[in-house]
């Protein structure tokens, strides 16, 4: 093998939530990629390394980006096994290194995913073996390095994980509720907003605060991976450390404070308060922000700004409560105290849009995990 596919072709795959392409096109077309091209819950696009590095860094809707090594046909594992096998694996990371493989699988002659996993797995630890005589370790949750296996229709493609794990994890949330919102989901939501700073943002029912963070994030242009410590395209043969230094030096440079007041947040229960307080704390623009412990009934009046929240659904209210008396409230709440503001209300359950007793200007469909949720505009007039 003289080279890698990625190496030759410049052509990479970006993995995203579903019903998120379009707007995983728009950024990646500003970060510098090219000849975008959409495919399901993913994106091909073609960029050089200085792209690929900003696109990890900065990306806040992208999980992951994948760099292939190897494209072929499939029938069977054994063939699997034998050209995975033949890949120079040490031109990429080394027997001291760990690593991990996940794998997906669909309308081909290998149907068990794990199974095929496993098979890679083998291919890789039996290179090294017969090599060094050292045989690398397998670490499923923290690996030096991820490998990816795609079969689809009986072609197969091994990848490195540029990323180095999946993109939403930012490094900030120590702490979480019950079925917390994925980070690109919520990057999402501020990015749909259209939210640029001119009006005060407000989450009243903010739980570990992970939409008011991503707003802070957007606004301070502190790129998405800014505490990350490491990045799978690290291990690529053509890695450019001092590449790589200058796009995070200069995306860091842009980097500017929060205004007082700007973003602010609350939510009933103290727990959550206490951490959507130490999220915050990860960043110096974060520790600005207030968080209170308030019943978003308790609040008086919200004029001229935006609302944007994730109301709790039926995973967070538990078993036994009334959630479309609870959405009526909100309803009467959005109506008569938020007047002259915009709200966004994502609801994870979209059943209950009915019982807010508003007219929508629009609904977007946004994927939250296994929830088809919908994320709702109300002009408060």
């Amino acid at each position: 093998m003289k080279t890698f596919e990625y190496i030759q072709s410049r052509r990479f795959f970006a993995q995203i939530a579903g019903g998120m392409e379009e707007f995983g096109k728009e950024e990646l077309a500003e970060l510098g990629a090219a000849d975008i091209k959409t495919a399901f819950r993913g994106l091909y696009f073609n960029a050089d390394n200085k792209v690929l590095y900003t696109v990890n860094y900065q990306s806040r809707l992208i999980t992951r980006l994948l760099a292939p090594l190897l494209t072929f046909d499939c029938h069977s594992t054994d063939y699997l096994y034998k050209t995975a096998k033949a890949i120079p694996w040490q031109e990429i990371f080394s027997a001291d290194h760990t690593f991990a493989v996940y794998a997906t699988v669909s309308d081909s002659k290998i149907t068990h995913s794990k199974y095929a996993s496993l098979r890679l797995k083998d291919a890789i630890v039996d290179y090294f073996r017969e090599i060094t005589g050292i045989r690398p370790n397998v670490e499923k949750q923290y690996p030096d390095i991820w490998i990816n296996l795609h079969i689809e229709h009986n072609r197969a493609v091994i990848s490195v994980d540029t990323s180095g794990g999946s993109l939403h994890r930012r490094g900030y949330r120590k702490q979480t509720g019950t079925a917390p919102m994925q980070e690109t989901l919520a990057a999402a939501i501020i990015r749909l907003t259209g939210w640029e700073g001119k009006k005060p943002l407000i989450d009243p029912m903010c739980g570990s605060g992970t939409l008011l963070l991503e707003a802070m994030m957007h606004y301070c242009h502190i790129p998405a991976a800014y505490l990350r410590q490491k990045f799978g395209f690290e291990f690529l043969p053509d890695f450019d450390r001092k590449l790589w230094q200058r796009v995070r030096k200069n995306a860091d440079a842009k980097i500017r404070e929060l205004p007082e007041d700007l973003i602010c947040g609350s939510d009933i229960s103290r727990s959550a308060v206490g951490q959507s307080i130490r999220n915050s704390q990860s960043f110096p623009q974060g520790r600005g922000i207030p968080f209170n412990t308030k019943d978003y009934r308790d609040i008086k009046l919200v004029h001229d700004s935006m609302i944007v929240t994730n109301p709790p659904y039926g995973i967070r209210m538990g078993k036994g409560s009334d959630l479309s008396r609870f959405y009526q409230e909100l309803g009467d709440f959005l109506k008569q105290r938020c007047q002259g503001s915009t709200a966004y209300i994502y609801f994870g359950e979209r059943e209950y849009i009915k019982n807010i007793g508003l007219k929508p200007t629009w609904k977007i469909p946004l994927v939250n995990g296994a929830l088809d949720g919908r994320l709702v505009k109300y002009e408060l007039y």
